[in-house]
């Protein structure tokens, strides 16, 4: 086992999934088919198999976290408001971390069945492109620096206050934030946070986005994995952009098949294995819980932190 697994328990797919003994998955296939991203594969096994253990765990994680606090009120002796517990997702750009989080999100939602379960993507604090222009790192998109951290530190600390935060919205289409557009967060019971760069907090080394989690998620794969993942999800991105002038991929649909390949190639080991060899996958054993998938998109180790 690498080094940096040491504070961490492997368990196989085939234990976990007897941990939990449910038989009924609480969505349908169609259900299932609207949440995962288009190049994702996921089945209702592997909810059942992975994710409905999952959220017996996260379960766990809540009932000790309100525990804490009703014992800590006790201490101090005077009431604690109530907190939404917060959720971090992290791993490599095309490793399937939206469709994860999109998953738990509505697994959540019918397990808990009066609770408000919100989620957001970082993308909404990237810094807009006329800013990454201005400051010569367009090309860095998803890079520490292109991400405004003191307004996602921000949005994390007001919702733990219980306030109301409208956050930016990002578009891939358009890749860029939409100015016209908010996403209002209003008190969440859950609060599900998704990006690459949630372990992160470059610009401020006393205070870590991961502070504010009661629980953080790693989607982990082999790189030759997710980089095959990324080449089909680029050809992918780029079909549904051929009758779009609108969509920033409709530009890449004039080249060749070989050009295509070349750009993806190219894209794929310059920014974003860079990113995830320097900046993604350093940030791993912050996790508690590390999912594994194989080749076929599955998820076939968990690791939980000891």
């Amino acid at each position: 086992m690498k080094n940096e697994f040491m504070n961490f328990e492997k368990i196989s797919r085939k234990t976990w999934q007897q941990l939990h003994r449910n038989t009924t998955v609480p969505l349908t296939e169609e259900e299932l088919n609207s949440i995962k991203s288009f190049n994702d594969k996921i089945s209702l096994q592997e909810v059942l198999d992975v994710y409905l253990p999952l959220i017996n765990l996260i379960r766990i994680h809540k009932k000790a976290s309100e525990d804490l606090s009703f014992s800590k009120s006790l201490f101090l002796q005077k009431k604690i408001k109530s907190q939404p517990f917060i959720i971090g997702i992290s791993g490599s750009v095309a490793v399937g971390k939206s469709t994860t989080s999109r998953l738990l999100q509505i697994l959540l939602t019918r397990t808990f069945k009066h609770a408000k379960v919100e989620m957001v993507t970082t993308d909404g604090f990237l810094y807009p492109n006329a800013i990454l222009e201005e400051r010569g790192i367009l090309n860095r998109k998803g890079f520490p620096e292109s991400y405004n951290m003191e307004l996602l530190l921000d949005f994390l600390d007001h919702i733990k206050n219980g306030d109301d935060v409208q956050i930016p919205v990002y578009s891939h289409e358009v890749y860029d934030i939409v100015s016209d557009q908010g996403q209002l967060i209003s008190n969440p019971d859950f609060l599900i946070v998704e990006g690459i760069n949630v372990f992160q907090n470059p610009q401020n080394q006393r205070l870590y986005v991961s502070d504010y989690f009661d629980l953080s998620i790693y989607v982990d794969a082999d790189v030759k994995d997710i980089e095959n993942w990324y080449i089909e999800r680029f050809q992918k991105l780029l079909s549904r952009a051929k009758n779009d002038p609108n969509n920033y991929y409709h530009r890449f649909t004039r080249l060749s098949f070989t050009q295509i390949l070349a750009v993806a190639h190219d894209t794929w080991t310059n920014i974003n294995l860079a990113n995830l060899v320097r900046y993604i996958e350093p940030t791993r054993n912050r996790a508690d819980i590390i999912l594994h998938k194989g080749q076929n998109h599955e998820i076939d180790e968990i690791f939980l932190k000891k």
